[in-house]
């Protein structure tokens, strides 16, 4: 006999009527690279090690890196001017918690030079970027809790195709933070960097599908959007969504699994002038090589009765899938989530790894 789990199909009528409009704001700035403001010697510094050390690494030289990191995990979801926006994780494992870090980032096309030519002339190189995408910015990162790993998030926008991203993280020396280059001179500043290889995918066609789907350790709605110019700053910030995604895909039972994703190419009704699709999350247990089907929720259902009156995708508004279920019904085990999406006598099958 099977159990049934708890049915909390939605994050909540409120919450989804605000965040599926708000995602509207999505626009080409999200994760381009703005100018920089004028770097501090300290600063310029770091910028010439972390940049150095990315151009020796991709050309296999191989640099001592001193900081264990990690790449966790990324997404890709729609964004305007035909391209992707990708929110990712790095994990940080030093002894001690790093207060502040300069971090380089490079996202070069495959096939393309990991390591550009130097411009013919010092305008060229301040108006723009070789590399399909390129940042650099200074950041004080929280500290970890107890038995947590440091977190670095990020974001970038390019076009659908197959690139290698590079990223490097440099220790800043509490003197040189301060000024005091004197001191900072004899420190060693603790560097890491690494190479991630993505296959980003093409939202621009007609046909159904989704973004990634992200298992969330908590969503949050703000008081305002975030702006612009910060939104590569809040990879996990969509207009007043704010998403922590989870790390860890292990669950207690006295919790819940939250599951964000956003729906393209679902038809408008003629006559509601709005999409029509349910939406299922069935859940499969897993023993060894084998899966058995253990339940489903019910039916989520996004058409005119349930969307937001204003809802409107010809004006770039982003259709939202949510899944907020209580676990406490469920056997403790190994599960695989299969999630359908259902526009008419179509079905896609959305299944995260």
């Amino acid at each position: 006999m099977r159990r049934s789990p708890t049915r909390h199909p939605v994050l909540g009528g409120a919450l989804v009527a605000l965040i599926a409009m708000g995602t509207a704001s999505l626009g080409a700035v999200q994760g381009e690279k703005k100018q920089p403001a004028k770097l501090e010697e300290s600063q310029r510094k770091d910028a010439q090690a972390l940049i150095a050390f990315v151009d020796e690494f991709a050309t296999g030289k191989a640099p001592a890196a001193t900081l264990p990191m990690k790449w966790e995990q990324n997404h890709y979801i729609k964004a305007l001017a035909e391209k992707t926006y990708v929110p990712f994780t790095v994990v940080l494992e030093p002894a001690t918690p790093l207060p502040g870090v300069g971090v380089y980032l490079r996202v070069v096309a495959r096939g393309t030079p990991a390591v550009a030519p130097a411009p013919d002339n010092k305008k060229a190189k301040e108006q723009q970027s070789q590399y399909a995408f390129e940042d650099l910015y200074f950041a004080d990162l929280p500290a970890p809790q107890a038995g947590q790993r440091q977190v670095l998030r990020r974001a970038f926008a390019v076009a659908p195709g197959e690139y290698d991203v590079y990223v490097a993280i440099k220790e800043r020396a509490a003197a040189a933070a301060a000024g005091d280059a004197a001191n900072a001179a004899g420190t060693a500043s603790k560097m890491g960097v690494l190479k991630q290889e993505i296959s980003v995918p093409n939202f621009a066609g007609a046909e159904l599908t989704t973004s990634s789907v992200i298992v969330a350790e908590s969503v949050d709605v703000l008081q305002a959007p975030i702006a612009t110019d910060n939104q590569a700053e809040h990879a996990y910030t969509f207009g007043q969504m704010k998403i922590v995604p989870a790390l860890d895909q292990k669950f207690s039972k006295k919790g819940q699994l939250t599951v964000v994703l956003w729906i393209y190419g679902a038809k408008t009704d003629e006559t509601t002038k709005k999409p029509d699709v349910n939406m299922d999350f069935k859940f499969y247990q897993k023993s060894g090589d084998k899966e058995t089907y253990f339940n489903k929720t019910e039916p989520q259902v996004l058409n005119a009765q349930t969307l937001p009156p204003q809802f409107d995708q010809a004006a770039g508004h982003q259709l939202l899938g949510t899944l907020e279920l209580p676990l406490a019904s469920f056997p403790e085990g190994e599960y695989r989530l299969e999630i359908d999406v259902q526009p008419g006598d179509t079905v896609f099958l959305v299944i995260p790894p």
